[in-house]
């Protein structure tokens, strides 16, 4: 049975610029330099440069009386259509052309052109050319081929319309194999590192490590040493040699294709720079390479002439009017974004470095003292979204190194004489241990929970394990060495 009814309800909305400055709480330095400058792109109304006294101010209702707006629906993209080309843009292409500068660029050779150029230099059959050129095509980055041959015998049946059999790909696959760098089309980890021993000379310890990776690879990843060395009735001393030669191969072999590249991209921009000065800290933001923003001069000025001449306008020019004020409101409330944030990030900073006052003096991590997202949005004055959204990918700069904000979060812990004390402190400690630990019998994590109890920690062994696993150390058995 259908009905009607009216119904009353409150619901907050939140309103573009609130939206804008969310998006922008999240970016760290070098990607917020980026939609800077995309924004400039988009916005004519937007300069860079020291904004002045008599900029643009925006009005409500002055000149657009009988214009209405929805300032939900504001969209810089909605304004132009993709075929008109502003002037600003036509006089910024004209500019680029007329400069004739030379652009530094670097050219890298990535893995499957080297691949292809050795395999160039191979007197081969046009069908097995074919297949390798196939194969070199489906090896990943770090130079290993995860793809079944018989998927690969299908795709050429179905895509070349090569009739091709698996033996005939290993056969090719072979011959890739023998290609720089060694390890090259490696089907898993074993026959990876079986490759690269069987391009070293022939000594008694690359025999003995070609012989355990073939027989014993399951009980060596394992580091099951006993067991080899009972099974190949060798010493200890053999098996050290044998495995000398094993932890001297490289398991990805390609990751340095395109290294320099990936280096790039991982670069770290810290957005804050802390500075400890004879016992006094220095807050400074990293706003290096951000511009100052301000209101276009021509745009300002293109307003009030249009807002000046009520009387004879026409809907064109009403038009104009409201295409010239949506894009300096725009342009306003991107200028009050940045500002918003970079008073949002400076505020929650200072509230970090009031907490961690004694790590920012004396990088001493035993210094840190338990810190949540809470503790920081009560000093800050900020809701724990806000500070989750600042502390998100971003750095700060210390007198002893960079470090992500998340850093500086840990939970507390107590110790037994009541004390509240930070995880990061009794990670340290176990790390410490398990740094310092014979290898030949490494600390189980029962028994770095008794050590942590006698220096005072109450913990558990289950809580001992995942601290471990935070810190990315592996269990005992695989820490273990002869």
């Amino acid at each position: 049975m259908l009905k009607q009814q009216l119904q009353q309800k409150l619901q907050q909305k939140l309103s573009p610029q609130q939206i804008q400055l969310i998006r922008l709480l999240e970016l760290p330095a070098i990607e917020l330099e980026e939609r800077i400058k995309h924004e400039l792109e988009d916005n004519p109304a937007l300069e860079e440069g020291k904004d002045i006294a008599d900029d643009f101010e925006r009005t409500d209702d002055e000149g657009v009386d009988d214009i209405t707006t929805n300032e939900t629906d504001l969209s810089l993209g909605d304004y132009m259509s993709e075929d008109d080309i502003p002037d600003y843009k036509l006089r910024e292409i004209s500019e680029k052309t007329d400069r004739k500068e030379d652009i530094p660029f670097s050219v890298s050779q990535s893995l499957n052109e080297y691949l292809l150029q050795q395999l160039g230099l191979r007197d081969l059959p046009e069908k097995e050319m074919k297949i390798a050129e196939y194969i070199i095509g489906n090896i990943d980055d770090d130079g290993y081929l995860r793809r079944e041959l018989s998927a690969i015998a299908d795709d050429l049946v179905f895509q070349a319309g090569q009739d091709v059999n698996e033996k005939e790909i290993e056969e090719v696959l072979t011959i890739i194999q023998d290609f720089d760098p060694a390890g090259v089309g490696a089907r898993n980890l074993q026959e990876c590192l079986l490759l690269q021993l069987d391009r070293k000379e022939s000594t008694p310890g690359v025999k003995m490590a070609i012989h355990i990776l073939t027989e014993y690879f399951e009980e060596f990843t394992r580091k099951h040493y006993d067991k080899i060395m009972r099974g190949l009735n060798i010493s200890e001393g053999t098996l050290k040699k044998a495995i000398h030669e094993i932890i001297a191969l490289d398991p990805k072999p390609c990751s340095s294709w395109g290294g320099s590249m990936e280096a790039a991209m991982s670069q770290v921009i810290p957005d804050f720079l802390v500075e400890a000065v004879n016992g006094e800290l220095i807050l400074s933001m990293n706003n290096r390479d951000i511009p100052d923003l301000k209101i276009s001069r021509e745009y300002a000025e293109m307003f009030q002439d249009y807002t000046g001449n009520k009387a004879n306008q026409t809907s064109k020019m009403r038009e104009a009017v409201q295409f010239v004020k949506q894009k300096l409101d725009s342009a306003q409330w991107f200028i009050d974004a940045i500002k918003q944030r970079q008073e949002t990030l400076q505020r929650t900073m200072e509230a970090i470095i009031l907490l961690q006052r004694d790590f920012f003096l004396t990088g001493d991590d035993a210094t840190l003292r338990p810190m949540i997202l809470k503790d920081v949005a009560e000093r800050a004055g900020y809701d724990i979204s806000t500070i989750s959204r600042v502390s998100n990918s971003k750095y700060v700069q210390t007198n002893f190194g960079i470090y992500p904000l998340k850093f500086f979060f840990s939970e507390s812990m107590q110790t037994d004489s009541g004390e509240e004390i930070s995880t990061r402190e009794v990670k340290k400690i176990m790390k410490e241990h398990i740094d310092s630990e014979d290898k030949r019998k490494p600390l189980t994590d029962e028994e770095l929970t008794t050590i942590l109890k006698e220096k005072g920690y109450v913990i558990a062994r289950r809580t001992v394990a995942k601290y471990r696993e935070q810190l990315d150390i592996p269990v005992a058995r695989l820490r273990k060495e002869i």
